[in-house]
């Protein structure tokens, strides 16, 4: 059995054979979850879908966590996948090379206040960050917000890229900087990723040194 949000169950649709197929729209996480447990419990063998790696922002700390609830020892597998930041990060060059945080910026399931707090200790990290979530037609406020937070700690010259849809034939990626984050289209489909203060734009790729060029550099000196 194959249970899913219906786009992500659609992008494997050429897997699919003579498998049951259960899906449900946004919104609907827990429902997707009792479905996939219940299956289980009968004794089927479950797919549950996520896009991305299911153990980010994906649905498996949802399915074991109902499972517990429910006092069920079911056998479950995670199986690995490429994130969106790792997805987006190879897009635009390698701007994860050095220590890096991701939060998503969607307040329905944590309080806006809490994100606030995440985002000042990243900025003040001096973090490379990876933003899910960043903007909704609904939600708006949230990556001003957070642009802000981020401009007061690093320059407005810092290097930004977005990637969008990443995967698909609406794919986009736009290299910007802070002082221009706010001009580009981002929507829930986007991943934007804001430098840290050695992450630099080389030959138009996003890049955070790891260091290794530098530590070589001095060991010729």
């Amino acid at each position: 059995m194959i249970v899913g949000y219906g786009p992500y169950v659609d992008s494997i649709a050429d897997l699919i054979t003579d498998q049951q197929v259960i899906t449900s729209g946004m919104m609907k996480e827990s429902e997707r979850c009792r479905a996939a447990l219940d299956a289980a419990r009968s004794g089927k063998r479950v797919a549950l879908i996520s896009s991305g790696d299911a153990g980010m922002y994906g649905m498996a700390g949802l399915a074991m966590e109902m499972a517990a609830a429910d006092g069920d020892h079911i056998a479950m597998e995670v199986i690995p996948g490429v994130t969106a930041a790792n997805s987006a990060a190879a897009l635009l060059g390698a701007p994860l090379m050095l220590d890096s945080a991701t939060i998503s910026l969607s307040d329905l399931l944590v309080p806006w206040e809490m994100i606030v707090t995440r985002l000042e200790a990243v900025a003040a990290a001096d973090l490379v960050v990876s933003l899910y979530n960043p903007r909704s037609k609904k939600r708006v406020m949230q990556l001003e917000e957070a642009t802000r937070i981020f401009r007061a700690q690093r320059p407005g010259t810092t290097p930004v890229g977005i990637a969008t849809a990443v995967g698909s034939a609406d794919q986009q990626v736009v290299l910007t900087d802070l002082d221009h984050l706010l001009e580009q289209e981002v929507g829930m489909r986007s991943v934007v990723i804001i430098g840290n203060s050695t992450t630099c734009v080389m030959d138009g790729r996003m890049v955070t040194p790891r260091g290794y060029y530098e530590k070589k550099d001095r060991e010729q000196e």
